[in-house]
């Protein structure tokens, strides 16, 4: 028993932290959990002290899901929850007498930009404007804020993830709608709901739009690979900062929504204008932003340390 290994994850009861969580005891780790309905809680600074103490592996997936309408409260709340949380976990490391060697934070690829024109790495990445990179941005300062100097730590930007998840499970629903045809861009009534957010707010007040006639790329990645990432981090000593965590085939809208429909069998798919989506994800609770941003994300550092996707594939992933 003394030779055990200790993880420590925090959000651990979401459908990515669900699945690392058993990966981990598979792996031999004892799990120690962080969050509202745990045993250790955010309210108790020594409590997250004493759990991280020792620990071998610190993962953090803490915050509010982004699949929902973004009123005030939900923006407000998808900020609050993830740099709290992140703030309270760097304090508790840096308190913590024998801190964990890795710390793995959640990011996501969506800091990047709008982008149809090349694929975004970590060294030449664009990041983009408003308020899902806005997130992104104070989410990442929070991680990296302050010394560590025991602790390495990685931000992993990761992609829409493949998997019993509530991004793929909406993309589902749309396909047996006879909605999973591609999803493209038009005028709308411009509103405020992507605004920017945080000290330091981006972009523009009102929402615009883009042409990219379903074209707009798709990056993604499937759960299998968030856990052989965070397996193959734990060996890699010399990757440090920011990581994306995508697949090194991203897509296109279209070349997904065709790929989805002959999964799920639905023969047909109807072309889904804004329009057309605006009204069916204030159905769905959810926000058109999600598939009608063109994410193109690749992993650059994994890609040169010489990680090996365990599912690179659309159709396998699907």
């Amino acid at each position: 028993m003394a030779d055990e290994r200790v993880a420590v994850v925090a959000g651990a009861s979401g459908f990515v932290g669900r699945e690392l969580v058993e990966a981990l005891h598979a792996d031999g780790y004892r799990v120690r959990r962080v969050g509202r309905a745990e045993s250790v809680g955010w309210n108790d600074p020594h409590a997250l002290v004493n759990a991280l103490d020792g620990a071998d592996l610190l993962i953090n997936l803490a915050g509010k899901s982004v699949n929902c309408r973004y009123s005030d409260t939900n923006r407000n709340e998808i900020l609050r929850s993830r740099v709290e949380t992140t703030r309270a976990l760097r304090h508790a490391v840096a308190a913590a007498d024998n801190p964990p060697p890795l710390w793995v934070n959640a990011s996501t690829a969506t800091i990047y930009r709008h982008e149809q024109q090349r694929a975004n790495d970590e060294a030449s990445g664009i990041l983009g404007e408003g308020f899902s990179v806005d997130v992104a941005r104070e989410w990442e300062r929070e991680f990296f804020a302050d010394e560590l100097p025991r602790t390495r730590r990685v931000a992993l930007r990761m992609a829409i993830v493949f998997g019993d998840g509530p991004a793929p499970d909406m993309l589902r629903r749309l396909a047996r709608w006879g909605l999973g045809g591609p999803q493209i861009d038009s005028p709308w009534f411009p509103h405020r709901r992507y605004r920017g957010i945080g000290p330091h707010p981006t972009g523009s007040p009102r929402s615009g739009w883009h042409r990219t006639r379903g074209r707009q790329k798709f990056s993604w990645v499937h759960i299998d690979d968030v856990i052989g990432a965070v397996e193959f981090l734990v060996e890699h000593e010399e990757i440090t900062g920011a990581v994306n965590l995508a697949s090194p085939e991203p897509t296109d809208n279209r070349t997904h929504m065709r790929a989805l429909r002959r999964k799920t069998g639905m023969p047909i798919g109807l072309p889904a204008w804004r329009w057309m989506l605006e009204p069916a994800m204030w159905v769905l609770r959810t926000e058109p932003e999600l598939v009608l941003k063109s994410r193109w994300v690749v992993p650059g550092v994994l890609d040169a340390a010489g990680y090996t996707f365990r599912r690179p594939h659309l159709e396998d992933a699907i």
